[in-house]
């Protein structure tokens, strides 16, 4: 009798932890659903806009020592150029000799062009919670707007821009700090989630695509459109490594990876995201 008993109980538990578990799934993907229509709503009216116009407005004015305007900024596609020119970078310049993302080219043209100290424009290059977007977080917001529907197509025919992408390649699979973590322990695997947020597995062409060319973005929750260079320094923040440093190696090579990865995929940006 009592041996019935027990397969019982073993029996109930086991139907009532199935239960259990299909009813986490159900209400996981009810959230998953919700999480959707919040970002569908979101996308009425994109307060990115904004900075934009105002990036617009601070690369047509003149400043500096020089008086002059960015306008006449070589971004990849020759001095003056905008439009497009995100959609093709980091890549390689001739003049400066190494491999270079939209933020480091534009930091490049205000210290060139204008003549300007860029020591203090790099010092703090993000806006905090409630502050202005900085100047170059305008400065991006315009020129990812100008490439906004082209085909993502980085260059990778100077043997410095594919060493950028097998540098990133390393990078994004590299582990360490105090937790052992990689950008692939969060982005190399399908159905991983932290907290309520998907995670995208970069390794695939599709997901890469859409992360790419969805950077920069306006973060709801933090009110603020965000650049690349802030995207891979909060991924290195989460996984406890040191800071990463505004245009550094390291951040152009991984920029470089996940964009080689999403050619032919059009500019989205700025997206706006939760």
């Amino acid at each position: 009798m009592r041996r019935h008993v027990l397969i019982a109980a073993a029996v109930g538990g086991a139907l009532s932890l199935a239960s259990g578990q299909v009813a986490l799934a159900q209400t996981a993907d009810e959230i998953k659903k919700g999480i959707e229509q919040y970002r569908e709503m979101l996308q009425d009216g994109n307060p990115a806009d904004l900075t934009v116009a105002k990036g617009e407005a601070l690369w047509k004015k003149k400043q500096g020592p020089r008086n002059a305007s960015l306008e006449q900024c070589d971004l990849g596609k020759g001095p003056g150029v905008v439009e497009g020119a995100y959609a093709e970078l980091p890549r390689f310049f001739p003049d400066t000799g190494r491999v270079m993302d939209a933020e480091t080219r534009i930091v490049h043209c205000i210290a060139t062009l204008q003549a300007r100290d860029v020591v203090a424009l790099t010092a703090k290059p993000f806006s905090g919670r409630g502050q202005p977007q900085t100047e170059l977080e305008s400065l991006v917001a315009y020129v990812v707007e100008e490439s906004r529907g082209v085909p993502v197509n980085l260059p990778q025919e100077h043997p410095e821009e594919i060493a950028a992408y097998k540098r990133g390649e390393k990078a994004f699979f590299y582990r360490a700090g105090p937790y052992d973590f990689a950008c692939a322990s969060c982005h190399s695997e399908d159905d991983q989630r932290i907290r309520l947020q998907d995670l995208p597995n970069l390794t695939r062409k599709e997901s890469a695509q859409r992360a790419f060319t969805t950077w920069p973005a306006y973060r709801v929750s933090q009110g603020a459109l965000r650049t690349m260079q802030w995207r891979m320094y909060d991924c290195f923040r989460q996984q406890r490594f040191p800071e990463m440093i505004y245009g550094s190696q390291v951040s152009i090579d991984l920029i470089t990876y996940l964009g080689v990865k999403a050619k032919g995929a059009p500019m989205d940006s700025p997206a706006i995201k939760r």
